[in-house]
């Protein structure tokens, strides 16, 4: 399997397969609560069984190139992801998705695994359009949003009942001919 590295400090992005269920739950039950807090991951793996289907859904979509999955390790260690929830190819489109334990924030890891994930879909598969979708709330996801250089599009409001509340949902996006200019200017 293959490694990206993600700096210097030992962080590297791998994908995530349904053989790695067991490992895949227990980081989600070391950040359940904190990644949970805006994103319902933690409502869908709550077993083996549910993490392996989840798994293997991701699975199902890099077959049918409609959706990629990959866990951030820091040492070695699963401690969170990065993923394509949803991608078009014949329309150019793709949704961008992350999550992170608690022990591992802080340190840039979600902006540098994104980074790689949007170089990956605009540069390798043709992506015109990177949407990030995040609700009004999650301050930390919408600074990964600003660092990659996104343009907040609009919210849309209290479009995403999760835990009894109704969140404001912000767009934020990406398009390939702005990726590839950000990209060149940082050479």
């Amino acid at each position: 399997m293959f490694a990206i590295s993600l700096g210097d400090d030992g962080a590297e992005l791998r994908p995530l397969e349904p053989w790695q269920a067991e490992e895949y739950l227990a980081h989600m039950d070391r950040g359940r609560d904190y990644i949970g807090r805006y994103v319902a991951l933690p409502t869908v793996c709550t077993d083996l069984e549910s993490s392996r289907a989840f798994l293997q859904a991701y699975a199902d979509k890099a077959a049918a190139d409609t959706g990629r999955i990959f866990g951030i390790r820091l040492d070695g260690t699963l401690v969170g992801g990065v993923m394509l929830r949803v991608m078009d190819t014949a329309t150019g489109t793709c949704e961008a998705g992350c999550w992170l334990e608690p022990s591992a924030s802080g340190r840039g890891l979600v902006t540098r695994a994104v980074r790689v994930l949007i170089d990956w879909a605009v540069f390798e598969r043709g992506m015109h359009r990177v949407e990030w979708q995040v609700s009004s709330a999650n301050t930390a996801s919408i600074a990964v949003a600003e660092r990659l250089g996104m343009t907040k599009e609009g919210v849309l409001r209290e479009s995403y009942p999760y835990r009894g509340v109704r969140h404001d949902m912000e767009v934020w996006s990406v398009l390939a001919p702005e990726w590839r200019a950000a990209r060149q200017a940082a050479r």
